[in-house]
């Protein structure tokens, strides 16, 4: 069975776990009961993935080299002295190890190599006791044959290994040599020991089949890869400092789909590379560690931004294989997490997988070019402090499932995506006929699903972008959305399913979307006529003046959608804005009271599962305004009569100039002339366009 089809289990009894919690919290008790049911859960499964990928044995952990009757080699620059029992060849300043034993290092050679070329079944074990190794001509230890190798960094001591940047290698058959420390044969580094290796020529260190470490501080320079391994690279404890032009960490095998697997199970990392930090053939497995990563030079000064490419225009993307990848972590196959510490700075997405993504835990601080995390197909966060402060995008995937856990998402364009990654388009949407709507989750369609967790999303794009359908049964989301006409805080295509939690997103009315019409809670839509400064005040309350929401969005805003379980149908409320609160406020939602000072907009009764409101009262939801889009039509709770259309307030014309200002209005909606430029078309014809407030 593919390991990425094995891994997927994972995000599938995580999800189960959280719906055995949904359905048995109803006290205090149940819930933590439950809790810790989870975590168990989650703990059993990683174990599994971790065990599928690696297997352990006594041989790679550090043991007293000294109860193992050792070899003692002393290194004295162009000489060496052992015993004469030892099967060691020393010749031409090549020390060669013709048999399985533990052999320990003291000593420098200046210019010369260690050879294993063992002709038995044993394992080799070379310790590292304080010794200076340079090779001028290829890898300065070269594991040429072994059952298996290890490399032991004694207690206290510092260790020093080179190649050369030009090989010279006079046997053919070993032109694949391309490390300062290169292995043919499984190799394992242990102990507690300094390392520091520099790859001159190639990598750092690299294994042709299985490389792990189970301990030792090792700092890596390396003109491309620093730490490669064919068929797996395990990582069990140990300080890593790596530089590297190429990948930091590498798995390479992408001919058998069980192997190529990176785990890492804990150490701390500090990784700078020219490209990937972390890059798993197939699946990547992290279960705790601390991880700081700078990958092709961090995320650039000015990310790309929501509308660079041309409005309207539809691009057919393609698969093609990365020249110059720089992601933090990446895999061709799953990413499953569950605990860690994670600073990632990278030019590329922080977080990339061909397959499926699975975060359990870890704290994430998150700065990228491109996506904060991508997934081809499936994203399941169940738990964990996820924050993305700088992305293009900051969650996307085809499917994403959300059950807990506090995210908090920046983007220059949508903040959380479901795109099946076919076709992107720019510019106004089209309308979605009824006969190609879908049930929710029907034919493999992107779903955005939001079952618990503290949500906040700040996105120059759309905020909750769903190229197929959204389902919300709580938790708690707040969407700042973009200001731009062109999109919405709230944009899906086929449906928006909601029956729990709650949701709060304020942005700009061009492309304003409700919940669909049959949806099980109520929700309010207001748009104002003016563009509302930011940190102004939105209070919702009902008639015996009980909060209902008090929420102050951090961008200027002309809409705000607002949906909680205390919403019902047939009870009156009251919508003010402005004013302070002095309750507790965390993303600029209020506790309930403290609220005082702001005016009262409207009194209103709800009679349907969404209300849209403007300053005249109640309005309806119509999917025939202009810039309704594919959302409006399909879901039905569909966007206000006054999208795209002009104020209220504007000055009396004629029929023409009247048709000249709405063409001007429908250009800037659609984002083909910035608002600057419909100003300055607007004077031309004599009219004062309503804009945004003096700050």
């Amino acid at each position: 069975m593919p390991k990425n089809k094995r891994m997927f289990k994972l995000a599938a009894t995580l999800l189960s776990a959280s719906l055995l919690f949904a359905c048995t919290n109803e006290t205090t008790e149940n819930q933590s009961s439950t809790t810790a049911t989870s975590d168990t859960v989650v703990a059993e499964q990683m174990t599994s993935l971790v065990n599928d990928v690696v297997t352990y044995t006594d041989e790679d952990e550090y043991t007293d080299w000294q109860d193992e009757n050792p070899f003692e080699v002393e290194l004295n620059g162009d000489s060496a002295e052992f015993a004469s029992s030892a099967a060691i060849i020393f010749e031409d300043n090549v020390l060669t190890i013709k048999a399985g034993g533990t052999y320990v290092f003291t000593g420098n050679l200046d210019d010369g190599q260690i050879v294993v070329d063992s002709e038995d079944k044993k394992t080799v074990r070379l310790v590292l006791n304080g010794v200076e190794i340079n090779s001028s001509e290829n890898s300065a230890i070269y594991i040429k044959d072994a059952e298996k190798a290890v490399i032991s960094l004694a207690d206290g001591t510092e260790n020093s290994i080179s190649d050369s940047a030009n090989y010279i290698m006079d046997d053919s058959t070993e032109d694949e040599l391309d490390a300062a420390i290169f292995s043919k044969s499984d190799l394992t580094i242990n102990g507690s020991g300094q390392l520091t290796v520099t790859g001159n020529y190639n990598d750092g260190i690299a294994s042709k089949d299985e490389l792990k470490v189970t301990g030792g501080d090792i700092q890596v320079t390396a003109v491309d890869d620093g730490l490669k391994g064919r068929d797996l690279v395990a990582i069990k404890a140990g300080a890593f400092v790596i530089e590297a032009g190429g990948d930091g960490i590498k798995s390479t095998n992408d001919e058998d789909a069980t192997k190529g697997s990176i785990a890492l199970e804990g150490g701390t990392f500090d990784i700078t590379s020219g490209n990937d930090a972390i890059q798993a053939e197939t699946d990547l497995v992290v279960t705790d560690g601390t991880y700081t990563i700078l990958a092709g030079g961090g995320s650039p000064e000015t990310i790309k931004e929501a509308g660079d490419a041309a409005p309207g225009t539809a691009v057919e993307t393609e698969v093609v294989e990365d020249t110059e990848s720089t992601k933090g972590l990446k895999a061709g196959g799953a990413i499953d997490v569950s605990g860690g510490i994670f600073t990632i700075d990278s030019l590329d997405d922080a977080v990339n997988s061909n397959s499926d993504i699975t975060i359990a835990g870890g704290q994430w601080e998150i700065a990228t070019g491109e996506d904060g995390v991508h997934a081809d197909d499936s994203l399941v966060i169940t738990s964990g402090e996820l924050t993305v402060t700088r992305s293009y995008e900051g969650l996307e995937g085809n499917f994403i499932t959300i059950d807990d856990g506090t995210i908090d998402v920046t983007a220059t364009d949508d903040g959380i995506n479901v795109s099946d990654g076919t076709t992107v388009t720019t510019g106004p949407p089209v309308e979605v006929e009824e006969a190609d709507k879908v049930e929710i989750g029907e034919g493999g369609e992107p779903v955005l699903t939001i079952n618990g967790g503290f949500i906040t999303v700040d996105g120059l794009g759309d905020g909750l972008d769903a190229n197929g359908s959204i389902v919300m049964t709580g938790g708690t989301v707040l969407v700042e959305g973009p200001t731009r006409t062109m999109d919405g805080s709230i944009d899906y295509d086929n449906g928006f399913d909601l029956t729990g939690g709650l949701i709060i997103a304020a942005g700009s009315t061009g492309m304003v979307q409700a919940t669909s019409e049959e949806t099980a809670q109520e929700s309010v839509v207001m748009t104002f006529p003016e563009i509302q400064e930011a940190g102004t005040i939105v209070h919702l309350q009902d008639s015996e003046g009980t909060t209902i929401a008090t929420y102050a969005p951090s961008r200027e805003f002309s809409a705000i959608f607002i949906s909680t379980p205390d919403l019902e149908i047939g009870a009156s409320y009251t919508l003010s804005s402005g004013g302070t609160s002095s309750a507790e406020e965390t993303e600029g939602l209020y506790e309930d009271g403290g609220y005082e000072g702001g005016t009262e907009l409207l009194d209103f009764t709800i009679t349907e599962p969404v209300t849209w409101l403007n300053e005249d009262g109640i309005t309806e939801a119509s999917v025939e305004n202009p810039g309704g889009g594919a959302g409006g039509a399909a879901g039905g709770g569909g966007m206000p009569p006054e999208a795209g259309a002009l104020p209220p307030d504007m000055p009396e014309m004629d029929e023409e100039t009247e048709q000249k200002v709405q063409e001007i209005r429908d250009q800037q909606m659609a984002g083909t002339i910035t608002e600057e430029q419909a100003q300055e078309q607007l004077a031309e014809l004599g009219i004062e366009m309503p804009t945004r407030p003096v700050q």
